[in-house]
């Protein structure tokens, strides 16, 4: 009987999940509610279990529906992933390759990238957008971007695939007049707790509730990465940046580098990746984009 299942039940399947109700699942794919009921009825007799308790006002899933729903969008996932390949494969290059680039990932990278690929490319165009945390998954999950050179979120949409490239390192800084940059030798968590910690802010709503690399009670939320810097020099909070953007300021006396308790000496590794949805994987473009990012950052670390 399991040979028989469609692929058209288990769409309807996750379609009643993610809609909340077998209504609001037939609105979605534009069919009969009675039609609905039927595929879920005759999915669950096929795979001899029932998926959804109909004893209250929505069905709810049973914990048998919770165990299947991750395989039904599995199966469905693999199957999208294959129909958009053969699409890829029978269209040939993408008409314009549209980027997200995480707001920590090293500018000179991108450019040298776009040098490349100009010369690889030069009858596609190239669009561009640069994001902070979860605002680069939200451009690729609106489909504003076909891929994305982003960091790590604490869960990532299920519904996009990523690829490891390489570390990006931070670094905790603070100005020389900052009460911080005035201790000598390793800071002790509980002390940058009494400070004021200037943290970029996610625009998106991926990570609402959770915190991440926030260590103090007291913070200044900055929606762009410039802001923070500038804050930064201004003796306004402490905070992490990325080495490469603040090793001048460092060089030359305008920022300091704190040596935090814990945090290695080299400072911290953010791991950034190529991202695309599942579903439309990378045309020609976008794979030459995501290889030529990796050949730039060889090893663990970027260089350039």
């Amino acid at each position: 009987m399991l040979d028989g299942i469609s692929l058209d039940q288990l769409r309807t399947f996750v379609a009643a999940v993610d809609e909340g109700s077998f209504s609001a699942a037939a609105r979605k794919m534009y069919r009969a509610q009675s039609v609905i009921s039927d595929l879920i009825k005759g999915l669950e007799g096929q795979m001899g279990v029932l998926l959804f308790d109909r004893s209250g006002r929505y069905p709810k899933l049973t914990p048998a529906g919770v165990v299947l729903l991750a395989d039904a969008r599995g199966i469905i996932a693999g199957i999208d992933f294959m129909k958009a390949r053969a699409r890829g494969m029978s269209s040939g290059l993408e008409a314009e390759l549209s980027v997200v680039v995480d707001v920590f990932f090293p500018l000179e990278a991108i450019t040298s990238a776009a040098k490349a690929f100009r010369e690889q490319f030069p009858g596609t165009p190239l669009r561009l957008f640069v994001e902070a945390l979860g605002g680069g998954y939200q451009q690729i999950l609106n489909g504003n971007a076909s891929v994305g050179i982003l960091g790590p979120l604490p869960s990532v949409p299920a519904s996009l695939t990523a690829e490891r490239l390489t570390d990006v390192q931070l670094v905790m800084v603070a100005s020389p007049e900052h009460p911080l940059a005035q201790l000598t030798g390793t800071v002790p968590k509980s002390e940058l707790s009494k400070h004021v910690q200037l943290v970029l802010t996610d625009r998106s709503e991926l990570s609402a509730g959770q915190e991440f690399g926030v260590i103090s009670p007291s913070t200044w939320r900055l929606g762009d990465l410039f802001a923070k810097h500038a804050f930064l020099l201004d003796g306004l909070g402490w905070g992490s940046m990325p080495s490469r953007v603040v090793q001048r300021d460092i060089r030359e006396g305008r920022l300091v580098k704190l040596l935090i308790e814990d945090v290695p000496t080299g400072g911290l590794n953010l791991p950034m990746f190529g991202v695309y949805s599942t579903s439309s994987p990378p045309g020609p473009a976008s794979r030459w984009l995501i290889e030529r990012l990796k050949n730039l950052c060889p090893g663990k670390h970027f260089t350039i």
